[in-house]
This record gives C-alpha cells, sequence and structure tokens, in this order.
C-alpha cells in the first residue's frame, strides 16, 4: 500500500465535486484534489505533464457523462498513452447510472480500477484511499 498524494476530480457536476472535496478532506490525510470537467482537459494534463509524476495522480475519479470529451472518449484516447505513464493510475469510474452496460463497457478497459455509482458514502473513499 502506497501513500495517496494526489486525487483528480474529473467531473462537470459541482454538487458532486464539492461534495467529494469535502469527504476526501474529512479522511484527515495530506491529499492534494485537483478538478478537471472534462475528458479532454485531463488528457491533455496527463500528456503535458507524462514524466512529472509528483504531478499525476494516485487515484482518478471520472465521471462518464460530461461535455466537450465523456469519460468513454478519455478512456479510449488514454488506453495507448496508460504504458508510456510511469505512475501506476487508479481510474475509477464514478457515475450515476445503474446501467448494466455502462458497467459492462467499463469492464472492457483495463486501464478502469472500478465502476463507482453516485453518491458515495465517506466509508467508500476511505475504503479506495487504504486500498490504493
Amino acid at each position: 500500500m502506497s501513500i495517496v498524494k494526489n486525487i483528480f476530480i474529473v467531473d462537470d457536476d459541482d454538487i458532486f465535486v464539492f461534495l467529494t472535496k469535502r469527504m476526501i478532506k474529512a479522511t484527515s490525510r495530506d491529499i492534494k484534489i485537483v478538478e478537471f470537467t472534462d475528458g479532454e482537459q485531463v488528457l491533455e494534463f496527463l500528456k503535458t505533464n507524462i514524466d512529472n509524476l509528483e504531478l499525476l495522480p494516485d487515484i482518478m475519479f471520472l465521471d462518464i457523462s460530461m461535455p466537450v470529451m465523456d469519460g468513454w472518449g478519455f478512456l479510449k484516447a488514454y488506453t495507448p498513452l496508460a504504458p508510456s505513464v510511469k505512475k501506476n493510475i487508479a481510474i475509477y469510474i464514478v457515475s450515476s447510472s445503474i446501467s448494466p452496460h455502462d458497467m459492462e463497457k467499463a469492464r472492457q478497459f483495463k486501464i478502469v480500477t472500478d465502476f463507482l455509482i453516485k453518491p458515495l458514502a465517506k466509508e467508500k473513499f476511505i475504503s479506495i484511499l487504504d486500498r490504493v
């Protein structure tokens, strides 16, 4: 188990982002949280900082329904890039979707750690932080 230093929240839902940040901060861990509102923003950040391990996330919470580039588009674009990233990023899809189709689609991406259904409880965040 390693220490989680950076978490990326990739979601255009201001309420989810606000609540997620509060729950992570409530775990009393020293974690930097970076927000992105679409997949294209985070993809460009990762490409630009691919060799800077201190800036890369340990965990990414990725929504699948966003403007510009949704979560699926991000996963398709990031998959070929992932092997060149020198940090293992745990990518959690977070969605209000309970569609079995979406869950199955997420399993098709080997880079996805898990599919989580919103809203998430503080205990779930603690479990994820302890696991990574």
